[in-house]
């Protein structure tokens, strides 16, 4: 007997259909997505290639999978941007740090140069502006920093104690230089590499810590005081005044024979200035009659009480000018004032209220301050070494920090129209100053937002700024122009 035809047998078949169906899907999903997401990458590791294969998304992960730890100036970059593709080729440079010296100012510098004539050449590929730029070498024995060679390409000109001469095998660490020329370095010494129209130069300066002292004359004043034994207008040297001295010592750096800096140390004092004293003669006053309708003797009594409280007042005035003097001129000035007299005229002043004290036409001149000399600043210059109290790119200017700049981005290959689109980015974002600050808190040459995301020193060091910038343009957009067409596009990067 046939099996009968029911609703619910079809229900079943259509489920196991529909099962069927999304397994295989599934499965070939799966099998496309293995396929498409296994990627043949050539990584790049300080200049030795290998091939991987991987099925990582982003370089980040790749790195992670291949066990490689990225430091965080190091340099990772890839033919596609941070999202990873078949047949990319990812690079990885290690980053070391040296020091620059732009215009005069010294400044740690992490670059992935293989030599100090590569370094020089990323400054030199970006230079809008005339700026000297130098490559200092702390320690020409340090495996990383001294051990760089020179210049793969030539020879090297050294230059040190005033003669030159020509290193033939510019392959050389600077240290191997020195050493067959026989120049024997102080712990203080400078060693630096520089370029000169195409002429490598590597140049030793001899660097000494010197004390000096000088002796500075401290100018004397003058002093005005009033004296009632002399007539109006009479004047007399009561002292004759005397320039002071003071010993000023120094802590020079002495580079090459010459003077660098020098830091005010010690002040002392070797003698005193004493100041000049005249005495002037009172001026005339004019005496007010009594306005009371006292008896002879009343008025007399009175008038005498005015003019002891002339000479009173005169007393007092003479006093509180001699006051300000020292010990041995007031003993001098006490000789010639009449203090006496204020007592004596005291005691023969009426007991009634007697006229109003005669107010002098003019005040005696009042006493002229010693003048203070005025000492100079000694201008402190960065030292060498890491410990300089600059910082980095301490408040640089607008050539110091795009200088800076150009090498940092020359390193990533960002040149010519990359090049421009920095400049023309931060140009229109704040002119490339340091301390450009937005109200809607961005700050510094790129405007980060917050400005403390990019770091310590982010307030005040350009050399913090320009690296987060250069970072935020390769990790956001890949690339400076990339970057320049969001901007044109939104107003802002």
């Amino acid at each position: 007997m046939a099996r009968r035809w029911t609703p619910r047998q079809f229900l079943i078949r259509r489920r196991i259909r529909v099962a069927v169906c999304v397994v295989a899907v599934m499965a070939a999903s799966f099998t496309a997505f293995g396929i498409g997401a296994r990627k043949t990458v050539a990584l790049e590791i300080n200049g030795n290639t290998k091939i991987v294969q991987t099925y990582a998304m982003s370089i980040s992960r790749l790195l992670q999978e291949q066990k490689i730890d990225v430091k965080t100036h190091d340099l990772v970059d890839s033919t596609s941007g941070n999202d990873l593709t078949n047949h990319d080729v990812v690079r990885v440079q290690s980053a070391y740090q040296t020091t620059i010296n732009i215009d005069g100012q010294q400044v740690p510098f992490w670059t992935t140069a293989t030599s100090m004539q590569q370094l020089l050449a990323f400054f030199h590929e970006n230079q809008q502006n005339a700026v000297k730029v130098t490559v200092d070498i702390p320690n020409v024995y340090n495996q990383l920093t001294g051990g760089l060679v020179i210049n793969k390409k030539g020879p090297v000109t050294v230059i040190a104690d005033g003669k030159s001469s020509v290193a033939p095998n510019g392959e050389l660490p600077a240290a191997s230089i020195l050493d067959s020329k026989g120049i024997v370095l102080g712990k203080n010494d400078r060693v630096s590499v520089e370029t000169d129209n195409g002429t490598t130069i590597l140049r030793v300066r001899r660097v000494k810590y010197t004390q000096s002292t000088k002796t500075v004359t401290v100018p004397h004043g003058t002093q005005t005081i009033v004296d009632n034994s002399l007539a109006a207008g009479e004047t007399k040297v009561e002292q004759q005044g005397k320039d002071g001295e003071k010993r000023e010592t120094f802590d020079n750096t002495v580079v090459d024979g010459v003077v660098e800096s020098s830091k005010l140390v010690k002040n002392e004092t070797l003698s005193v200035a004493i100041d000049t004293i005249i005495a002037v003669g009172p001026q005339k006053t004019e005496t007010q009659d009594s306005n009371g309708s006292g008896s002879g003797s009343g008025s007399g009594s009175s008038s005498d009480g005015s003019s002891s409280s002339s000479s009173a007042s005169s007393s007092d005035k003479l006093s509180s000018s001699s006051s300000s003097s020292s010990a041995s001129e007031s003993s001098k000035q006490s000789s010639s004032k009449p203090s006496a007299s204020s007592s004596s005229s005291s005691t023969g002043t009426s007991t009634t209220s007697a006229a109003p004290k005669p107010t002098p036409t003019s005040k005696p001149t009042t006493s002229t301050p010693t003048p203070k000399p005025t000492t100079t600043t000694p201008t402190p210059t960065p030292s060498t070494g890491s410990g300089s109290s600059s910082g980095r790119l301490w408040h640089p200017t607008v050539a110091q920090a795009q200088t800076y700049a150009a090498g940092a981005a020359a390193q990533r290959g960002w040149t010519g129209a990359q090049w421009d689109a920095i400049v023309w980015i931060w140009n229109h974002e704040s002119g490339w100053s340091w301390s450009a600050a937005n109200s809607s808190g961005a700050y510094g040459i790129p405007q980060a937002l917050p400005g403390k995301k990019m770091g310590t020193g982010w307030q005040d060091d350009g050399a913090v700024q320009i690296d987060w910038g250069l970072s935020y343009f390769a990790q956001r957009y890949g690339t400076p122009l990339k970057a320049k067409a969001y901007w044109l596009a939104n107003g802002n990067y």
